[in-house]
């Protein structure tokens, strides 16, 4: 591998086997699987990949580690693009949803995870190394310093866990935080796409002022002309205090009384 990492894509590329064999083990590809790997780099993982499954793509929007991958990976399907510019729907084949696998820019965590979201009838399933953190909030149980809204999203449209925690050690170049894999599964809503986004916004609404409570949150929020008091909701607690089922009441109030598309535009 170059011994080379360009700071503006939040480049740390795995060099311990060790951890790539975890993270393969976990991944558990199997041949006809549709996996697409999101900035591989200069292909640590994708040697262990290409090994197991017919077809693998690879999404790296540096064109120096394209360039590599392309010479040295002749089975490589190679697009050089930003993952958030690629249209995931062309990516499809047969009947097979996408796994979606790749050491994340952890600046570009939550961008990318709410791609998969709106994507989320042709993606199976996710694992990703992501600063640990990140992983915590991903994971979080409600009533926790780390719940909020990734935490709601992702307990919504799936299931995650963290799969274990990874030392700076491993990279080069070194980061100053840990990482951690987590591994998630999505599972489509069977709502419209203007439910599902109407969702989304409510949760970010709610967290909008995290410490502030949910009459206060939603009154600085787009929804601030409704009167939520008849929601069924404690507007006295706090975001973090919700579970899903509370998330989903209040778009179903907001739905009912108000539409949601005067609220998509905001």
């Amino acid at each position: 591998m170059p011994d080379v990492a360009i700071k503006r894509f939040g480049q740390h590329f795995l060099k311990d086997p060790n951890i790539l064999r975890k993270i393969v083990d976990e991944i558990n590809p199997l041949p006809d699987d549709l996996i697409i790997e999101i900035g591989p780099g200069y292909g640590a993982l994708t040697k262990d990949l290409l090994s197991k499954v017919k077809k693998l793509t690879a999404i790296e929007i540096d064109r120096n580690a394209a360039g590599y991958l392309k010479e040295h990976f002749s089975d490589l399907d190679i697009i050089n693009e930003d993952i958030l510019n690629t249209e995931l729907n062309k990516l499809i084949e047969g009947k097979n949803k996408l796994r979606v696998v790749g050491n994340i820019p952890y600046n570009l965590t939550s961008p990318i995870l709410f791609k998969l979201i709106e994507n989320i009838d042709i993606v199976n399933d996710a694992v990703f190394m992501v600063q640990y953190e990140v992983a915590k909030r991903i994971t979080a149980q409600k009533s926790t310093k780390d719940y909020g809204i990734l935490s709601v999203l992702l307990r919504y449209f799936g299931r995650s866990k963290l799969c274990f925690k990874i030392s700076p050690n491993v990279f080069y170049p070194k980061p100053k935080v840990f990482s951690a894999l987590i591994h998630i599964y999505f599972q489509p809503q069977n709502i419209s796409t203007e439910e599902k986004k109407l969702f989304i916004s409510v949760v970010k609404a709610c967290f909008g002022n995290r410490r502030k409570i949910l009459k206060n949150s939603l009154s600085n929020s787009i929804f601030n002309k409704i009167d939520f008091s008849l929601s069924g909701i404690d507007l006295s607690l706090r975001a973090e205090n919700l579970d899903v089922k509370d998330f989903e009441t209040l778009t179903k109030f907001v739905l009912n009384n108000y539409g949601h598309s005067v609220f998509l535009d905001k």
